[in-house]
């Protein structure tokens, strides 16, 4: 038993410290860098963020890190002049409720009348039986019979006053308006319109944007191949700045260093492009073949151990799906990647 306790104890701490770096290897693209080559294959991961469309849908694998708050799904609490928050109406008062006396009154004096109609009309029977009896006469039943059908016409009518004296409630319109109407109904304005939190608009990707894009990317691909922070800074937003110096950090302590050499992009397509206010996003699919591989930095080149992943010698191909932003008039900065 303490055996299996200690296996277990074990295999929760190595869970625990395994954790962080399995969730940077996921963003990262696999066991090497910032390019996905032949480690981005099996990466899901997007990271970065990308404004208010962050966590929208745009056909590339969903970002899972960012900075970006995630929207959540609840909805909006109900304000005081929402027709939600309206008190039901109250049922208008019936004769009885509104005259609790004269009701009272009445029904003593219906169950007086009553009763003296079913035992006045019971005795009278009896007697009228009695006197006819020793002339062989049969029991007198029409008295019975129009006590009955006195009592269901009573009750015919009762049941008649009671349907027209409840009346139905109208409906209320106090406070249905457009600015107080809930989500989803006819007059809910936002529902029906497809301006945005941020007041997104179409931008415009100029072939002097997509120079730039270029450019990016391959100076961040050789900043990142020489581990020159400084370097990155100027490329990157500060959240992905983040991310580049946490990997790099990670590759230094296991005494790796990836490469990303003589990048050729083969197609560059934008995939979406909007402002919101001052800041100016695009997204943009990048298809680009070069050297990917990952060395030993206490190895010497040449003996066996210093070539950890891919070769010096073999281009390969990666596909991305990389997001740029920048404030009005300023300069191009990488702020997302997601693989394709």
């Amino acid at each position: 038993m303490q055996t299996s306790s200690k296996f277990i104890a074990v295999c929760i701490v190595a869970s625990l410290i395994g954790l962080p770096t399995l969730s940077l290897a996921k963003a990262r693209g696999g066991g090497g860098g910032y390019s996905s080559g032949s480690r981005g294959g099996n990466s899901s991961m997007g990271f970065g963020s990308r404004g208010s469309r962050t966590y929208q849908e745009n056909g590339a694998k969903p970002i899972e890190q960012s900075t970006a708050t995630r929207p959540t799904a609840t909805p909006p609490p109900q304000t005081a002049n929402s027709p939600m928050a309206q008190p039901t109406p109250a049922t208008s008062p019936s004769w009885f409720q509104r005259n609790p006396l004269l009701a009272g009154i009445a029904g003593g004096l219906a169950g007086t009348w009553l009763g003296h109609m079913l035992f006045g009309a019971t005795e009278s029977s009896a007697k009228t039986t009695d006197t006819e009896a020793g002339s062989g006469s049969a029991p007198a039943s029409s008295n019975s019979f129009g006590l009955i059908l006195l009592l269901m016409a009573l009750g015919a009518g009762a049941f008649y006053f009671f349907r027209r004296s409840k009346q139905t409630p109208a409906p209320v319109f106090t406070g249905l308006s457009r600015s107080t109407a809930t989500r989803g109904s006819l007059l809910d304005v936002s529902a029906n319109s497809t301006t945005d939190v941020h007041d997104t608009k179409a931008y415009s990707v100029t072939a002097e944007d997509k120079s730039t894009f270029q450019q990016l990317l391959n100076d961040i691909q050789t900043a990142w191949s020489a581990q020159d922070v400084a370097a990155l800074r100027r490329h990157l937003t500060p959240e992905m700045l983040s991310y580049f110096s946490t990997a790099l950090a990670e590759d230094h302590s296991r005494g790796v260093q990836n490469h990303v050499e003589d990048v050729v992009l083969l197609k560059g397509d934008v995939r979406e492009a909007w402002s919101e206010d001052t800041t100016d996003y695009a997204t943009v699919d990048l298809r680009w073949n070069a050297h990917d591989y990952t060395v030993s930095t206490t190895i010497p080149r040449g003996e066996l151990g210093y070539l950890v992943e891919g070769s010096e010698d073999t281009v390969t191909e990666s596909i991305e799906v990389w997001t740029f932003m920048r404030v009005r008039d300023g300069q191009w900065l990488l702020s997302a990647m997601q693989q394709q």
